[in-house]
């Protein structure tokens, strides 16, 4: 679908919005079709009190280095600590100055075109998992102005389930924070189980600046037999928590 008929669909009312636009997201996103640091990360770091000596000095290299990091925590400004964890995780700065925004980005993973998309960036080999960003212009002025972060978070599962190929949604996490200037930033995480790559995590972020709707989606495989392991899954909640505006 176009996005001339995506832009009328905006504009038709304040449901259709955020669902089409949601579900544009997903499509576009999916293989198939073609900075608030979380607490849970900080007590797994102090939780472990013994460090095995016997690593190789790769391994005890990175022990070091996760020491320092905790070490360092209570007494580094927000933004020092931001940028410290960006470094330990290899996460690089990726801005789009044309379109008005900015997020963390895995320095491995690349860039690549696709239809729709305003920016895409995929894992090597691994296609299925990407972290993707669409922006559409929008009528409306704030994101309060869709609902409160778990009315949208609704409007969401039922695009994804009105899908033919999904099989369950649900939703995990529902959070509001705020980004550059007060900006008001909706978080979500929820699972989707389809019938087009199995068991995924999906990690979205939605605000709206200067009448564009911005909107984040990142999946990732979260299969039984192969699940989205903690040093992953913190490195994809960094992405997320990024996600702001450059304006």
């Amino acid at each position: 679908m176009s996005f001339k008929i995506c832009y009328n669909l905006l504009q038709s009312s304040l449901s259709t919005e955020f669902t089409y636009a949601s579900s544009k997201v997903s499509k576009i996103l999916s293989p198939n079709s073609t900075s608030p640091i979380p607490p849970s990360s900080i007590h797994e770091s102090r939780s472990h009190k013994h460090v095995n000596l016997n690593l190789s000095p790769c391994l005890r290299r990175r022990s070091i280095t996760i020491f320092l990091t905790t070490f360092l925590w209570d007494i580094l400004p927000n933004t020092r600590r931001a940028l410290l964890l960006a470094e330990e995780l290899e996460l690089d700065r990726y801005t789009d100055s044309k379109e008005g925004f900015t997020l963390l980005i895995p320095s491995s993973w690349t860039k690549v075109d696709k239809a729709g998309a305003t920016a895409l960036f995929q894992e090597a080999n691994m296609g299925s998992n990407n972290i993707g960003v669409v922006v559409n212009p929008i009528r409306l002025a704030t994101l309060g102005d869709f609902g409160s972060p778990q009315f949208v978070a609704d409007k969401l599962l039922q695009a994804e389930r009105r899908k033919e190929s999904t099989q369950d949604a649900e939703v995990i996490t529902v959070a509001e924070r705020s980004g550059e200037g007060g900006l008001q930033i909706y978080e979500f995480e929820y699972t989707l189980d389809s019938t087009r790559g199995g068991m995924k995590r999906i990690f979205s972020a939605a605000f709206v600046a200067s009448k564009k709707l911005y909107l984040l989606n990142i999946t990732h495989s979260d299969k039984p037999e192969s699940p989205l392991d903690p040093h992953k899954r913190q490195i994809l909640e960094q992405v997320l928590h990024s996600f702001d505006s450059a304006i």
